[in-house]
């Protein structure tokens, strides 16, 4: 992928939040047939928010909560596979970094876990289900 193709955006809710609420109505409420009342939290404008945009699309979010907890990763079905989800990682892990965080954790749905183990995560505890998906906790220390 050519480094033009792809840019991630960092902000707050109100720049970021209406195309990461198109992107995870479809990949979570959708596809994964996530519900509205478990999805809409009521967290994200305490969150730093990723937007990844492929090609000027927003094809990708994430977010970052005030405790350290990286969540809400979503890629749309089209561009699966080009690396977004990687660069949004990237994207929030470095912005916990620079929050002075020591590690980040998130909730991994079981699928996803050797995407988050390339990452440099580790998963902890057993397996759990949120929204009926199974998930296990994971995380990074920032030092490795």
């Amino acid at each position: 992928m050519k480094e033009t193709e792809l840019a991630i955006e960092e902000g707050g809710w109100d720049e970021l939040g209406a195309e990461a609420t198109q992107i995870r109505r479809i990949v979570f409420i959708e596809e994964q047939a996530v519900p509205r009342d478990e999805e809409w939290d009521g967290r994200d404008p305490d969150c730093v928010h990723f937007l990844a945009w492929h090609d000027g699309v927003a094809v990708g979010t994430a977010r970052l909560l005030p405790d350290g907890h990286i969540g809400r990763v979503a890629v749309l079905e089209a561009a699966r596979g080009l690396g977004i989800g990687v660069a949004l990682m990237e994207a929030a892990i470095e912005a916990a970094r620079r929050r002075g965080f020591a590690a980040v954790e998130l909730a991994a749905q079981t699928h996803a876990l050797a995407f988050y183990e390339r990452l440099g995560f580790r998963a902890e505890g057993e397996v759990f289900l949120e929204a009926g998906i199974p998930h296990r906790n994971m995380v990074r220390r920032l030092s490795d």
